[in-house]
């Protein structure tokens, strides 16, 4: 099975850490639970949820690249599911830099074929560039995200999706769990 995966929210658990170092930069009437649910939508939709300012927003940004892989640690037994696939890649809006740090310190960049990231040139998600381009080089079988915007590109190639953590409505599998993949989605290849 190859698989597309994106990186933030799915593969690691980064947005806690997103959550918090946003949390730092607004009023402390606006709780963490608001914060994570517009993260989770997108940063931008957060930024202009919460009006952050372009200073705002370089603050964030320098703040949490600077946030160590110990703060982004990988979902549970999503390991398990990279050992059962034939081949993995990512497609993620983060930079090169921040994705091959974090792989490094947990010692999973041995699991991937290939990265598009988010300063390689392509289009942003929902764009389906990036998509094509993976799916035409490693012909995916199946890609895996916490937000509708990570599975509409496969959708719309014909790629089977999987939402984690995550029951909007279209995706072809759904999961909050890795421990359950081989019983819910691999069987179904």
């Amino acid at each position: 099975m190859h698989i597309l995966w994106d990186f933030d929210g799915t593969l690691f658990n980064t947005y806690p850490a997103f959550t918090e170092t946003m949390y730092k930069l607004l009023k402390p009437e606006i709780r963490k639970e608001h914060i994570f649910e517009q993260l989770k939508v997108s940063f931008s939709h957060a930024a202009r949820t919460f009006e952050l300012t372009e200073e705002d927003i370089a603050v964030f940004k320098k703040q949490e690249k600077a946030l160590s892989p110990v703060l982004k640690p990988p979902f549970p037994y999503a390991e398990e599911v990279l050992r059962y696939a034939s081949k993995n890649v990512i497609m993620t809006h983060k930079p090169r830099n921040e994705v091959e740090a974090i792989l490094k310190h947990y010692r999973w960049e041995h699991y991937f074929d290939e990265i598009v990231a988010g300063d390689d040139g392509f289009p942003r998600k929902p764009h389906p560039a990036a998509y094509e381009y993976l799916h035409r080089v490693h012909r995916i079988d199946l890609a895996i995200g916490d937000r509708e915007l990570d599975i509409l590109p496969a959708r719309e190639l014909g790629i089977k999706t999987c939402l984690f953590q995550n029951d909007a409505a279209g995706a072809d599998f759904y999961l909050n769990d890795y421990r359950l993949f081989i019983d819910k989605i691999a069987a179904s290849f």
